[in-house]
C-alpha cells in the first residue's frame, strides 16, 4: 500500500505543478527580479501548494498511526504554515507577521500535539529536566528550522533537493529505531517534492515560494522531533547534523548580521549559494555542490548515531572544523573573517621554522 501511496503523491505533484503555475500567475504570486534575485525574469513561486496537496492527499490515503503525537494538530500547523505562505507569496508580508504564523503553528503542535522535549538524558549520567523551558525549547526548534530551510531557498531545486536528502536521511534512521510513523510521512513528503523537483530543477520553471520553504521546514523540524523526543544528548545531536548545511548557513546568517550590525531579519546576498556564485560556480554547479554537501552530512549523522561515545564526540569536532573552514574559505560572515584560516597559516609557519632549524 505505502509504495502506490508514494507513486500517487510523486504523480500527483507533477500533475498538480502546472496548474498550480496558472494560479499563481492569475493571483499574482510572482517573483521579480532584483539585485538580491539570482533570477533575470518574472517567475511563479507558489509551487509549495503543489507538494502540500499531493502530501494531504498521500497522508490521508495511508493514515498512519501516530504514538507521539496528535496527528491532526500536525496537519493543522501545517495548515497555517502554508496559509502564512501562501499570501506571503501573493501580497509579501512582513517579518513579523511571518513570524507570528510560524509561532502560532509551533504552538498548536506543542499544546494541541502534545510535542514538548521534556529532558536529555546526559552522557555520563543524569539528565536535564527542561521544566517550564520545555515549551519554549521546543517552539524556537520548530520556528527556527523551519527558517533555516526557507533562507536556503535561494536557487533552483536548491531547497527541496536539500529537504529531499534530510528527508531520506530521516526515514532510514527512523526505520532503523522502529518509528515507522515518522518513516511513513518523511516518504510521503519526499515523493511529493520530489515530483515538484522535475519542474524546479535548474532551469526552474517554477519556485516554491514561502508557500513550500515554510511548509518544507515545519514538516521537517516536526518530523525530527518524533523521531528524537525524550532522548539521549548524544542522540539530539542527530537531527542538527542531518539539517548540517541549512542551520550553519543560518548561524553565519546571524553571525554575519550581528558583526555587521543589521536587524537579524535583514535580507542579504551573502547566504552559502550566494558566496558559491561569486567564487565562479555555475548554478546548477552551486546546486549539485550544497547537495553533496547535505549528502556528507547524512552520512555523517548516520555514522555518528552508531558510533561510540568518543567517536561521536570526535566526529563532532571534525564537523565543525570543515563548517569553519568551508564557511571561512568562501566568505559566508565576510571577506575578512578567517580566525581558522589565520591559526593554520600560522600552525604551518611555526612547523616550517622548527623543520627548518633541524
Amino acid at each position: 500500500m505505502i509504495y502506490l501511496t508514494l507513486i500517487l503523491c510523486f504523480i500527483t505533484s507533477i500533475v498538480m505543478t502546472p496548474i498550480v503555475k496558472k494560479i499563481a500567475f492569475i493571483v499574482g504570486a510572482t517573483d521579480r527580479p532584483n539585485q538580491r534575485k539570482v533570477h533575470q525574469s518574472v517567475m511563479p513561486r507558489l509551487g509549495g501548494l503543489a507538494i502540500y496537496i499531493s502530501f494531504l492527499l498521500g497522508f490521508y490515503i495511508l493514515k498512519p498511526p501516530s504514538p507521539a503525537a496528535n496527528t491532526s494538530s500536525i496537519i493543522l500547523g501545517g495548515a497555517i504554515i502554508v496559509l502564512i505562505g501562501f499570501f506571503d507569496d501573493i501580497f509579501e508580508l512582513s517579518a513579523k507577521i511571518k513570524l507570528a504564523g510560524q509561532l502560532a503553528a509551533a504552538v498548536v503542535v506543542v499544546f494541541l500535539g502534545d510535542l514538548q522535549v521534556d529532558f536529555i538524558n546526559l552522557p555520563f549520567g543524569g539528565r536535564i529536566d527542561f521544566g517550564y523551558l520545555s515549551i519554549p525549547f521546543t517552539i524556537i526548534w520548530i520556528v527556527g528550522i523551519t527558517n533555516a530551510i526557507n533562507l536556503i531557498d535561494g536557487l533552483d531545486g536548491l531547497a527541496a533537493g536539500v529537504s529531499s536528502i534530510a528527508l531520506i536521511t530521516m526515514a532510514g534512521m527512523a526505520y532503523l529505531t522502529g518509528n515507522l510513523y515518522v518513516v511513513a510521512v518523511s516518504l510521503i513528503l519526499l515523493a511529493s517534492t520530489l515530483g515538484f523537483l522535475i519542474y524546479n530543477f535548474h532551469p526552474a520553471k517554477i519556485f516554491m515560494g514561502d508557500t513550500g520553504a515554510l511548509f518544507l521546514g515545519f514538516m521537517i523540524s516536526v518530523l525530527s522531533l518524533l523521531g528524537y523526543k525524550n532522548v539521549t544528548f548524544i542522540s539530539l545531536i542527530v537531527p542538527v547534523i542531518i539539517l548540517g548545511v541549512p542551520i550553519s548557513d543560518t548561524f553565519f546568517a546571524i553571525l554575519r548580521r550581528i558583526i555587521n550590525r543589521q536587524p537579524l531579519s535583514a535580507p542579504d546576498k551573502s547566504h552559502l549559494h550566494h558566496c558559491m556564485l561569486r567564487l565562479g560556480f555555475t548554478h546548477r554547479q552551486t546546486v549539485l555542490l550544497i547537495y553533496s554537501m547535505s549528502m556528507f552530512f547524512g552520512l555523517a549523522a548516520v555514522i555518528y548515531s552508531q558510533a561510540k561515545f568518543w567517536g561521536s564526540f570526535m566526529l563532532i569536532g571534525v564537523l565543525l572544523i570543515i563548517i569553519e573552514y568551508v564557511a571561512e574559505k568562501v566568505g559566508l560572515v565576510g571577506k575578512d573573517f578567517h580566525p581558522l584560516l589565520r591559526i593554520m597559516k600560522n600552525l604551518k609557519l611555526s612547523t616550517g621554522k622548527v623543520l627548518n632549524k633541524e
